[in-house]
């Protein structure tokens, strides 16, 4: 199979990435509803956890960027988001909190802004 260089690589527009990032967090919301549903103890947590905090923290990298376009007011405020749901994610998994009820509709309210 033929590998594109980097270099090669078509440029991604702002819409190709907002699209990216939309289905992450599509996948990260399927993914926690189905640990809601299945308990903090169970596999399906640990992956939707796993996979939630390897989001944002790559989101985290993203904004924290100094080239990146967002306003630093919105990236501030994003970077803040982040951090909660990092905070969140370690609680639930440490056993400190039961909910996924809040990183879920989080997620959703972030996925829904990406225009």
């Amino acid at each position: 199979m033929y590998q594109l260089f980097y270099d090669e690589r078509p440029t991604d527009t702002v819409v190709d990435a907002r699209n990216r990032d939309k289905q992450v967090l599509d996948r990260s919301i399927e993914m926690l509803m189905k640990a809601r549903a299945s308990g903090t103890d169970s596999r399906d947590a640990t992956a939707a956890l796993q996979f939630t905090n390897r989001v944002w923290t790559s989101f985290l990298d993203d904004l924290e960027n100094p080239e990146s376009a967002l306003p630093k007011a919105l990236r501030s405020n994003l970077i803040s988001v982040g951090m909660w749901v990092l905070r969140e994610s370690e609680a639930i998994r440490e056993g400190r909190a039961q909910n996924f009820d809040g990183l879920i509709e989080v997620s959703q309210f972030i996925r829904d802004g990406l225009q």
